[in-house]
C-alpha cells in the first residue's frame, strides 16, 4: 500500500506527519509525505519556529512526486490540520489528479478544526471550507464528536443521535466515518468510545479514559484506520486494530509522564495490536 500524506510536520514531538508516518511505515505502509508546515514544534506551546509552507510549494512537492509516475501506486490521499485556506484547494487538485491516474485511489480526511473542551482552534474559514468543499471530496472521514456536529448542523450527545449525524456526513459524500472521542451520558464513567460507520453497518468500541491531552493522537488514530480500512475492507477490523494500537500508545505515554507521545517506543504496539477490546456492532 501507498499513501500521499499531505499534513503539517514539527521537529520535536509528533503531530501532523511526524505522527503519522512512522506507524503506517512499521505496519508495512510505503508514505510520501507532504509538508504543509515545518514547525519546530506544534502550537499547543504558544510558540513555535519555522515557515508555514506556501500552497504553490506544497503543490509544487505533489507535482514533482506525479513527475517520477507514482500517482497511478497511490492507493490513498490522507489529509489532516489545514494551517490555511489555500491548502484545500492544492489537497483537492491532488485528489482529483491522483484518482485520475488511479480510480481506485481513496482520499481520508481528518477534519481537524477543534473539540468540546477548547472548541475551535484553527482559522474561522476552514471549518466551512471543510464541510463545503474538502468534506464532501472525501471517502472517509475521522471526526471527533464536537467535529462531526459541525460537519452536519446537529449536535450528537448519545449513541442513536450521533449515528444520526454520521448518517448526515455520509449524506454529504464520504461513505465511511470514524468517530473519535465518542462521549454519551450513558457509558460507564471513566471510559470513552470510538465508532465506525459504513454501508456494512456501524461498530463501537469502549477503552478506558486515559487522563491526558495528547497532541498528535488523533492523526495516528486516523493514519492506522485509514490503513488498516484499506487493507481490510472491514470497518470492524480497522477500528479494533486502530483502538488497540493508539489505547497502548497513550497508555505508554502517560506511564512516562511525558508530554509527547513515546511514538518509536510503543511500535509494537502497531505491528502487533493487542487486540484487547470487543468491538460491538450497534446497526
Amino acid at each position: 500500500m501507498k499513501v500521499l500524506s499531505i499534513q503539517s510536520a514539527v521537529a520535536y514531538g509528533h503531530v501532523g506527519n511526524s505522527a503519522a508516518v512512522f506507524p503506517l511505515q512499521r505496519i508495512g505502509v510505503e508514505v510520501m509525505p507532504v509538508y504543509t508546515v515545518n514547525f519546530s514544534n506544534h502550537t499547543g506551546y504558544g510558540a513555535w519556529r519555522g515557515p508555514l509552507i506556501s500552497p504553490d510549494d506544497v503543490r509544487a512537492v505533489i507535482s514533482g512526486i506525479e513527475d517520477r509516475g507514482a500517482f497511478p501506486q497511490i492507493d490513498v490521499v490522507l489529509s489532516g490540520y489545514q494551517g490555511g485556506e489555500g491548502i484545500a484547494d492544492v489537497i483537492l487538485d491532488a485528489v482529483a489528479r491522483v484518482k485520475a491516474a488511479n480510480p481506485d485511489a481513496v482520499y481520508a480526511c481528518d477534519p481537524v478544526m477543534g473539540n468540546a473542551t477548547s472548541g475551535c482552534f484553527v482559522a474561522p474559514a476552514i471549518p466551512i471550507l471543510l464541510r463545503e468543499r474538502v468534506v464532501p471530496a472525501a471517502d472517509i472521514i475521522t471526526p471527533n464528536q464536537f467535529e462531526l456536529g459541525f460537519l452536519t448542523e446537529t449536535e450528537p450527545t448519545d449513541l442513536e443521535s450521533t449515528l444520526a449525524s454520521v448518517d448526515a456526513a455520509r449524506g454529504m459524500g464520504p461513505r465511511t466515518v470514524l468517530v473519535t472521542s465518542v462521549e454519551r451520558p450513558d457509558a460507564p464513567e471513566g471510559t470513552i468510545e470510538m465508532l465506525a460507520v459504513d454501508d456494512a453497518g456501524a461498530w463501537i468500541v469502549r477503552t478506558p479514559r486515559i487522563p491526558m491531552k495528547a497532541n498528535g493522537s488523533g492523526d495516528v488514530t486516523a493514519a492506522l484506520f485509514t490503513a488498516h480500512y484499506r487493507s481490510t475492507g472491514s470497518a470492524a477490523e480497522a477500528l479494533a486494530r486502530t483502538t488497540s494500537s493508539v489505547f497502548d500508545l497513550l497508555a505508554r505515554t502517560h506511564e512516562s509522564g511525558e508530554r509527547e507521545l513515546q511514538l518509536v517506543e510503543s511500535q509494537e504496539a502497531y505491528a502487533h495490536p493487542r487486540m484487547q477490546f470487543t468491538v460491538e456492532q450497534v446497526r
